[in-house]
Order: structure tokens, then sequence, then C-alpha cells
């Protein structure tokens, strides 16, 4: 089925391969930031869905130097003050829940950066002053990833919040390592040759689980809201070591043909215990859960794997989607986000 390019191409009637072919180049976009000379005691990132994910990757890699606290809500925490950095982040520009952080913020003092590509929050930071990160607009969000990663790794590093350093220039030389990842993940690509297309193969007609370490949690979120908007798939993420301390035990009661697809993400630079509770894991849970699907992860350094890992998963969720014979981009009556958020109506 999926080297049948003209199924492809009918089900795939968005182009949704076409555009996570091209994320890549994303990593080379640059903005227009103003000089900020301020210190700031903490920060806090506001962004739902798409709009946080670029935050979650970012406290991977490259890691912030202050306290870096993401809201995926209507409220900011209570430490907010003038000396926080107050980023909010909507690709839209209209996400209701991170309108209301903004306001909260503003009343706070707080020092405020918008990442948008247009919207009441654009609107918003020309007319009050804001540093905008304008982004490029991109549908859905959840494509736009590496645009707001990179606006948000040019901001840190303007900043000097990043642990890592000289990280434009590695996110830059990370897009070729990124675009030859792809090419072997393509449509054109047989399924014998092509790793995206067999594990979409194995997630047929199952639940998909994904575990990782630390490191890659980031792209085991990533995975999993893969799976629930493009492919129309349930699915969740974990990560070790916390996964030992309960939902290891949840999975003793589970007969082993029940319809579960595990993938275990798996970076070299896994601290050597995580390597040691992975192992563990598989030989006391064996006969008691599908055996898992152990990816290694390519890549030679911590963000290069990071990325890989990040766009293999949207691979593997768009061939999903063709599997299960959906669109993976929904537009108009099919997006029942849009339509939730229609019926919600906007707060009072």
């Amino acid at each position: 089925m999926l080297d049948d390019l003209k199924y492809i191409h009918t089900k795939d009637k968005y182009d949704a391969l076409g555009v996570v072919e091209k994320q890549w180049q994303q990593l080379l976009q640059k903005y227009e930031l103003p000089e900020i000379k301020r210190k700031f005691a903490n920060v806090v990132h506001s962004g739902m869905g798409g709009s946080a994910l670029w935050a979650i990757v970012g406290s991977s890699w490259p890691g912030f130097k202050l306290p870096f606290e993401i809201v995926k809500g209507y409220d900011i925490p209570p430490y907010v003050n003038e000396d926080t950095l107050f980023i909010a982040a909507s690709v839209s520009g209209n996400t209701e829940e991170t309108i209301s952080c903004l306001n909260q913020a503003e009343e706070k003092g707080a020092f405020v950066v918008v990442i948008a590509s247009g919207g009441k929050l654009a609107e918003i930071a020309i007319e009050k002053g804001y540093p905008l990160i304008e982004l490029p607009k991109v549908r859905p969000p959840r494509y736009g990833m590496f645009n707001g990663l990179k606006g948000l790794v040019q901001l840190a590093e303007q900043l000097d919040l990043t642990v890592e350093k000289d990280c434009l220039n590695e996110l830059e030389r990370a897009s070729e390592f990124v675009k030859t990842a792809i090419d072997g993940w393509k449509a054109d690509v047989p399924t014998s040759q092509n790793l995206a297309k067999q594990l979409a193969n194995e997630c047929a007609g199952k639940s998909i689980v994904i575990y990782s370490g630390p490191l890659l949690a980031p792209a085991a979120h990533k995975w999993k809201i893969g799976f629930n908007e493009n492919a129309k798939n349930v699915a969740w993420e974990y990560s070790f070591p916390e996964f030992n301390h309960n939902e290891f035990t949840g999975w003793t009661s589970h007969p082993v043909e029940k319809p579960y697809q595990i993938f275990y993400l798996l970076s070299s630079y896994d601290n050597d215990r995580i390597k040691k509770r992975f192992e563990l894991s598989d030989k006391l849970l064996s006969g008691r859960w599908p055996s898992p699907h152990r990816i290694e992860v390519g890549g030679e350094t911590r963000l290069e794997q990071l990325l890989w890992a990040v766009t293999l998963g949207d691979f593997v969720s768009v061939y999903t989607a063709l599997i299960n014979g959906t669109s993976p981009i929904d537009m108009g009556d099919d997006d029942i986000i849009e339509r939730f958020k229609n019926e919600l109506g906007h707060p009072a």
C-alpha cells in the first residue's frame, strides 16, 4: 500500500508528506529581533499543542540556564513578576489559553516576547511594542515546530540563556543532516529500504506507546501528538526512569496480545542506568506485553539525535494515517479541533 504512489497522493490530499519533507528548511530561518538589555530570574513559556512543542524540545537541547517553565493552560505561575521573561507562543496568534496567560503576565509586569505568525497576539505585540518573532505561516502548527525552535533558540542565545553554546550555527549545520535523513523516508523510497514505512506498517490497528529516556522525551511527545493528529490513533508516551516507578507495574496484568505497538526511542547519550532500565524492563515484562520495537536513533550529536527522532516520528505518523485511510491534515468540517473551538466559543 505505502509503495503505491497513486494511493498516497489520493489520500494525502493536502500534501502532508510534502510539508514534512521540507521541515529541515525551517532550521535555516532567521528572525529580526531587537536588542534586549535585561537580566531575568526565570522564563515562562505559554503555548498549547504545536506551539508548546519547540519549548519542550528546547528544554532538552540547548537547555536553559534559568528556571524555564512551560505553561499549557489558562493561568501563569504565581511567581511571575517584573524579573520574568514571559514568552507568549501561538502559531495562529489566537490561542485563547495563551492570550489569557499574556493578560496575567502583563498585570504582573513581566517582560513579554511574542512568537506568532499573526493573529491577535501579533497585533498586541505591534500595538504595545513587544519583541515579536514572526513565524512563517505553516498549517497545521505542529508542522512548524522547527520554525518555533529556531526562533526560541535565537532569542535565548541573544540573552545568553542557553546551556549549549553556538546554538544557532549548530541548528543550521544540523539541517543538512536532517535533510539527508529525510531522503531515506520519502514516499518514492520503497518499504524494503524505508524505516518510516516499516514502522508505520507495525502500527496498523493498534494503539501506540512510545518510551524514551529524558533526552528524547520531547521526541516521544512529538510522536504521540503526530499519531493523535495525523493518524487519528490513540497514543501515549512516557519516559524512563519514572516509568519504572508506576506505569511499569500496569503492564503486568495486560495480556501480551493486547492491541498495542510499543516503541523504544534509544539514544547513545542515555545515562547508563537508563540503558540498564530498558533492558531489565524488557526482561521482567517478557510475555506480559508486546515486545517493544527498539529504535536506535541516528546522529552523532545530541541535537542531531533529537531532530532525527522528531522527524522520523512525523513520517511514521503520516504513513500510518495513509494506512488508516485518513488524511494526515484536516481542513474545514473535517477538522474536529477547529469544530471544537468554534462550538466552545470565545471566553467572556
